[in-house]
Order: C-alpha cells, then sequence, then structure tokens
C-alpha cells in the first residue's frame, strides 16, 4: 500500500469511526429518552393550573430534546457511513495516486485485449452466421448467444453491437491521453519560485501546487486562491490545489511576485 492508499484508507477509517460514535451517541440518546417517557403515566396530560406543570414541561421538553438529538445523530451517522463506503467503493484512477500509470497502463490492457476479443467475436458470428464452435463458448451459450443476436435491434448484426465497441475504442484512447499526460507531467521539472512574503513549491509527494506564506495572506490574496481552486490544508501548511498545468498557469498573478516560475517550457496539456 503505497503512501496514497494510505491516505485514503485512513480517510476511510476515520468516516467509519465518527458513524460509529454517532450511533452510539443516538443509541444512548434513545434509551435515555425512552426511560423518561416511560417514566410519565400513560395518557398523563400537563396540568396547566398544577404547581408541577413548569417541572412537568422541562421534562417532558428534555425527553423529546433527547430523542430529536437521537434521531439528528442517526442521520449523520448514516451520512458518513455512506462517505466510507463511497470511498471504499470508489475504484477511480486518481492522478494524485504514485502509482497512477501504472494502473492506468493495467486498464488499458484489459480495454484492448476486450476490444480484441469483441472484434474476433463479431467476425466469427458474420462468417459463420452463429457462435457454436468458437473457442471457449459452450454449445448452450452459443446458442443463446444467437437467439440474442436474432431478437435484438435489426441494426445489431452481431453479438457486441457497434456503441460497444465505439465505447470502448473511445475510453482506449481517452486512457492514452491520460497516461502520455501524466508521463509529461513527470517529466516536467517545474521547481517553484519564491515571490515576496513567501514561496511557491511543486510538492510532487502530494502532487499538490503550495503558497507558503511567511504570514496570513490577507483577505484580498485569500479570495483570489480560492476563486482559482487553490484551498487551505491545516495539514501541510499551505494553500494548495492539484499540481497541473492549470494551476501553474494560474498562481502567478495570485501574489506579488517579479519572479517567473522556475521550469522548463511547458504548455497546460503537459499536464
Amino acid at each position: 500500500m503505497n503512501a496514497y492508499e494510505e491516505k485514503k484508507q485512513r480517510r476511510i477509517d476515520y468516516y467509519n469511526e465518527k458513524a460509529d460514535k454517532l450511533e452510539q451517541e443516538s443509541s444512548r440518546l434513545s434509551q435515555e429518552s425512552s426511560k423518561m417517557i416511560d417514566a410519565i403515566p400513560m395518557g398523563q396530560p400537563l396540568l396547566v393550573d398544577h404547581h408541577s406543570y413548569k417541572s412537568d414541561k422541562n421534562y417532558r421538553d428534555r425527553a423529546w430534546n433527547k430523542m430529536e438529538k437521537s434521531v439528528g445523530g442517526g442521520k449523520k451517522a448514516d451520512y458518513y457511513r455512506s462517505k466510507a463506503e463511497a470511498a471504499e467503493n470508489n475504484t477511480a484512477i486518481s492522478s494524485d495516486d504514485p502509482e497512477a500509470v501504472t494502473k492506468l497502463k493495467e486498464k488499458l490492457e484489459k480495454l484492448q485485449n476486450a476490444q480484441i476479443y469483441m472484434k474476433k467475436v463479431n467476425a466469427y458470428y458474420r462468417k459463420n452466421s452463429t457462435m457454436k464452435g468458437f473457442e471457449g463458448i459452450s454449445d448452450e451459450k452459443a446458442a443463446q448467444i444467437d437467439e440474442n443476436v436474432k431478437n435484438d435491434y435489426s441494426w445489431i448484426t452481431a453479438p457486441y453491437a457497434p456503441y460497444e465497441l465505439s465505447n470502448n475504442n473511445a475510453e482506449i484512447n481517452r486512457l492514452k491521453k491520460r497516461i502520455a499526460s501524466l508521463e509529461r507531467r513527470a517529466e516536467v521539472g517545474f521547481v517553484g519560485w519564491k515571490f515576496e512574503g513567501g514561496e511557491a513549491v511543486a510538492n510532487r509527494e502530494e502532487n499538490r501546487l503550495q503558497f507558503l506564506f511567511d504570514e496570513k495572506p490577507s483577505e484580498e490574496q485569500r479570495s483570489k486562491l480560492k476563486s482559482w481552486g487553490f484551498r487551505w490544508s491545516p495539514s501541510n501548511k499551505a494553500w494548495q490545489r492539484q499540481l497541473n498545468g492549470n494551476a501553474i498557469y494560474v498562481a502567478g498573478p495570485l501574489v506579488n511576485s517579479n519572479r517567473s516560475p522556475r521550469s522548463k517550457t511547458y504548455r497546460n496539456d503537459d499536464f
């Protein structure tokens, strides 16, 4: 597990721990509320003219407030649990992952193999008008495929529809471009620059362009940073956003600097 995956796992653990605590607190409040309500005689109304009215009303209000907090805590627990599940089930390959290129190439290879297989299947069917005899497909499965093709739309004349091949091919091309972009980014020698009151740094381990200020930036600077996608990171003590061509392009005007970024020549699409 690399640093990015460890960071992702910590985020999942945080969400689950948050959900656990909220569920425990919700359960505690629910039990306390139920005990308080059970102590009220069944059907007993508030006696407005009785000396106990005020204390009785406060007691009932506390009981219902606990129940409301219990319900609210349960909803928050569900929210954090869903965030944990979403993070855990997210199979998207992030550019922040140091192994992104390797993973993308593995995914690309699978798609390319799938494209070859689909074309091979379609070619066999068009030649033989059946999938029987195709290597790796049983006669029973072949008969099912043949029937599906016959009952499909008239313009689908093979097991794999044209859109399936075109969509897969589009994804192949998209992955190729993304891989090339990430590989070019690794070659760009951007090292940041200093400006009056701080420094811009290319943090490649975090995959972030970071502004490190000597003092808290002005309200105007903070507004500019936010408008261009930079966010304050308490853990890194920096204003940062993902390190890419756009980040470097907009970074210059954000600070009072007479110096240009120290880097090799780059274009936005190099990232």
